[in-house]
């Protein structure tokens, strides 16, 4: 099997796991406890803390100390964003038309409450526009949510303009990272964001665990109760071994990100030339392909086919991709992500994710554009 579906998760690296064995043989004590073994424990958990921070570009210092929140994956990392961001209770949250579930399922709960949600629209190649959003910030706003990159197209969003609009009206902003860190520079001060979220299973470390990030001036409200871990905003005993195991990943993805962003960025590049060769231009369409994207996403439509179908056949034939975000996966209905791009409907219903890692390889790559062309020459002739 070739697995090109890095965008719902990654294999975990050898040193993580590694790091993570030994954790779990020496740092198991509960990092709450008074005595010794739990201070220990206590302690290097607080160092992957500060170690994680400092590899996104956080500030560190005794004057201002930007925090970071451990959660249980990206999933719950959006969701406490959403409903505790912000000084006010009440107020409008704005997020765009193209978030992960995680941020819009969360929004729509928000709105059963009775609190309104505008959503930013998005042009045909999925980047938000934003033009409208200076003026929606002159009612009480308490946030506003825009991921960084797309995780069904890659397309990258306008993230530091945003920030601007929303630092002017001292409005916070979240960042959904998710997708983007590994892959691209990620400098969280140098976004202006005032919180983001990122969990390692997407770039080869453990699953079970994500983070939240918050600039040392935002204000985040509880949405769990029952203990005093992490100054009481997010309860509950931390697992050390996960922190480490995504200490650990962190700091090989930002060591590896030189090399890695050019070789899975030309990897993407030879795959969608390839399919285009192999396939014609006039039968696919690359969706997002004028926009900026993140280097190993790409989201490829064959009109007249049906998406589910080809993703099944091509598992038989040996290559994992999907038909867009994991937690989605198992819907038949149509991507929101695309429908807000206002694509025409026989791409929208046809189009496949392919998304590659730093230890995608060349070979692999050339092989998966031939069973792809083999499965949708099929299909069509059937």
């Amino acid at each position: 099997m070739i697995y090109v579906d890095n965008n719902a998760t990654t294999s975990l690296a050898v040193d993580v796991a590694l790091a993570m064995s030994q954790a779990y043989e020496s740092a198991f004590y509960n990092p709450s406890s008074q005595h010794q073994a739990g201070q220990k424990a206590r302690r290097r958990l607080d160092d992957a803390r500060e170690t994680i921070l400092n590899s996104l570009g956080a500030v560190t210092t005794r004057f201002a100390s930007d925090r970071l929140v451990f959660t249980s994956g990206g999933t719950e990392a959006n969701n406490l964003a959403l409903f505790g961001l912000g000084k006010e209770t009440s107020g409008q949250v704005i997020i765009s038309a193209i978030e992960h579930p995680s941020i819009s399922e969360a929004a729509d709960q928000l709105t059963s409450r009775g609190m309104k949600v505008r959503v930013l629209p998005v042009d045909g190649n999925g980047v938000v526009q934003f033009d409208q959003l200076d003026q929606w910030l002159t009612e009480p706003t308490r946030m506003v949510s825009v991921m960084l990159g797309n995780n069904e197209t890659g397309v990258l969003q306008p993230i530091q303009e945003i920030a601007t609009i929303c630092r002017d009206h001292e409005v916070p902003l979240h960042v959904d990272a998710v997708q983007g860190i590994g892959k691209i520079p990620v400098n969280f001060r140098a976004l202006g964001a005032s919180a983001m979220t990122l969990t390692p299973h997407k770039f080869h470390g453990p699953r079970g665990i994500g983070a939240l990030v918050l600039d040392d001036r935002v204000t985040l409200k509880p949405s769990m109760f029952g203990g005093s871990q992490q100054l009481a905003m997010r309860p509950g005993t931390e697992s050390v071994e996960l922190a480490i195991g995504f200490e650990r990943a962190l700091q090989l993805a930002v060591e590896a990100l030189p090399d890695a962003g050019p070789s899975m960025l030309a990897l993407r590049d030879r795959l969608e030339t390839l399919l285009t060769d192999l396939i014609g231009e006039d039968e696919m369409v690359i969706i997002g392909r004028d926009a900026p994207r993140l280097p190993h996403t790409s989201n490829v439509a064959f009109p007249g086919l049906d998406r589910q179908a080809l993703v099944m056949a091509l598992d038989m034939a040996g290559v994992a991709c999907s038909t867009g975000s994991a937690c989605a996966s198992g819907s038949s209905q149509p991507s929101p992500t695309l429908l807000a791009m206002r694509l025409p409907e026989d791409v929208i219903s046809s189009s496949i994710r392919l998304s590659l890692s730093r230890f995608t390889t060349e070979p692999e790559v050339d092989e998966v554009a031939s069973r792809i062309s083999n499965c949708v020459k099929h299909l069509r002739q059937g």
